[in-house]
C-alpha cells in the first residue's frame, strides 16, 4: 500500500525514525544498517517501504533499499519470524551477508545475531534456500556443481544429521558426484564414524 516515502527527516530514535511528508509525520522503524546510512535530521531522505496491517495496530518498516525491504519480506515469511527477529537479522548482517550464509548454508553467520538460536537459524536456511540468494554470482557463493551437494547436504538433515555431520560428510565425497550417489556414500561415511 505504502511503498515508499520522501520527505524531511525528523527524528531518529532507533530502531525508529520520523519523517515529514508534507506535514505528517510517519513513524518509521527500520533495520540498524538502514539508520546507520540515514543523513542528519533536517535532511530530505527516502525510503522504501513495508506496511503490516495487524488487528492492533499498523506499522510502516523502511528500509534504505529494495533488496534490503526484499530481504525483509522474504523473512517475514518464514514461520516463526517476525518483523522484529527480521529487522534484528538485517540490523546485524548486509543483505549480502544473509544471502552468501543462505547459499552456503551456514548456520554459525546466523546464530551470531541476538535472538537467533541453532534451530531458528536452520528453519531460515531450510525455507530461505533457493529464494534469497540465488541471484548471487557464483563466485560469492555456490556455483552449479554446489547445488546437488546441497540437495545431499539437505538429504542428511532431513535423516536426523546435524549441519556439521553433513558437512564433514560431504568433505569426503569425490567432486561432480551425481546426488543419489553422493547421499548413499555419504550415508556410508556417516556410518563408519
Amino acid at each position: 500500500m505504502i511503498g515508499r516515502i520522501t520527505g524531511i527527516l525528523l527524528e531518529k530514535s532507533p530502531p525508529m525514525v520520523c519523517i515529514d511528508v508534507s506535514g505528517v509525520g510517519y513513524e518509521i522503524d527500520v533495520p540498524m544498517s538502514t539508520l546507520y546510512k540515514l543523513p542528519e535530521n533536517g535532511a530530505k531522505v527516502t525510503l522504501y517501504t513495508h506496511l503490516a496491517v495487524r488487528e492492533d495496530a499498523h506499522i510502516l518498516y523502511g528500509f534504505s533499499s529494495p533488496s534490503e525491504r526484499s530481504a525483509f519480506r522474504a523473512l517475514i515469511k518464514v514461520t516463526g519470524i517476525g518483523a522484529r527477529t527480521a529487522l534484528s537479522v538485517l540490523s546485524g548482517m548486509s543483505v549480502e551477508e544473509l544471502a552468501s550464509a543462505i547459499t552456503q548454508q551456514e548456520t554459525g553467520r546466523l546464530t551470531r545475531v541476538p535472538g537467533i538460536g541453532k534451530k531458528t537459524a536452520e528453519r531460515l536456511l531450510l525455507e530461505l534456500r533457493g529464494k534469497l540468494g540465488a541471484d548471487l554470482p557464483a563466485g560469492a557463493g555456490a556455483g552449479p556443481a554446489s547445488a546437488g551437494r546441497d540437495d545431499i547436504a539437505n538429504a542428511l538433515m532431513a535423516l536426523g544429521y546435524s549441519s556439521s555431520e553433513s558437512q564433514a560428510a560431504l568433505k569426503q565425497l569425490p567432486e561432480g558426484v551425481e546426488v543419489t550417489e553422493g547421499i548413499r556414500l555419504a550415508l556410508k561415511s556417516l556410518a563408519r564414524g
